[in-house]
């Protein structure tokens, strides 16, 4: 089951930085595994882009991060206080796991 968490649009500014000249919208997603026996949590961070007339949509999800909800809020809550982005979830996840 996918629930929403939370989204945002990408700081401007950052963009402009990056020579980035169209919205981007990050989503936030808890996932829940219907199917086991033991609640098991994962999550998935959707990048929408805006360019021009064209919308472009990344996705990355990792389905078994944890058994504790509020690990899993913590780590969203990281995710999107961050502006992470599918392509770098799961290096930002690898990390996290090792603090």
């Amino acid at each position: 089951m996918k629930t929403f968490f939370g989204g945002m649009f990408m700081n401007k500014e950052n963009l402009r930085k990056e020579g980035i000249l169209y919205p981007i919208k990050l989503e936030y997603y808890k996932i829940k595994d219907l199917k086991s026996k033991n609640d098991i949590f994962g999550i998935e961070v959707v990048k929408t882009a805006y360019i021009n007339e064209e919308i472009k949509v990344e996705k990355a999800s990792i389905d078994k991060l944890t058994n504790d909800e509020k690990i899993e809020n913590s780590i969203l809550d990281i995710l999107k206080r961050n502006e992470v982005t599918p392509v770098i979830l799961e290096d930002v996840i690898e990390d996290l796991v090792k603090c």
